[in-house]
């Protein structure tokens, strides 16, 4: 299941790459077609810009998707670099549905709900066996007894009788 989620999720983060692009390559067709300017700025830089914007954005969700194909083939949690990759994708993901409730309508936001919480899956099933793959079975690499340790929930009890 943990591999199926994560292609998943990919697949999404492709999708949601190609729909940032296509909005942000819209608005510099607009901008460039319309001679827009925003304070006085050349009309044809903001149109560079938007399709810049749509470029640079379309890059960052692929290299997320990539991140978990990677870890999918792999079967292993990305490193750190690709976590905290991630975990960005999540957060623009919830900003940017925030902000699509109240300029485009609660559909958009709904869209944008379900790719978060296929992203927060996909972080939830990595983190699995994020204590197994560096220890035993159990997630301990001491060899220790769980629920023994100086932290265990049996704090009146001495410790190994619990």
């Amino acid at each position: 299941m943990r591999r199926t989620v994560l292609a998943v999720t990919a697949a999404l983060l492709v999708a949601e790459a190609a729909g940032f692009a296509l909005v942000n390559y819209v608005m510099g067709v607009m901008v460039d077609y319309q001679q827009m300017s925003l304070a006085g700025m050349d009309p044809a830089a903001a149109s560079k810009g938007a399709w810049a914007g749509a470029v640079l954005t379309a890059l960052y969700f692929l290299s997320c998707a990539l991140v978990l194909v990677v870890a999918a083939v792999r079967d292993r949690a990305p490193g750190r670099f690709g976590r905290v990759l991630l975990i960005s994708a999540a957060v623009v993901t919830a900003v940017v549905g925030a902000a699509g409730a109240a300029l485009v309508g609660w559909a958009a936001f709904g869209v944008m709900m379900l790719l978060l919480c296929a992203q927060v899956l996909s972080l939830v099933v990595l983190g699995e066996r994020g204590d197994g793959e560096r220890g035993d079975a159990d997630g301990s690499s001491d060899g220790a007894v769980p629920g023994t340790g100086p932290l265990s929930p049996n704090l009146g009890a001495p410790q190994g009788s619990a």
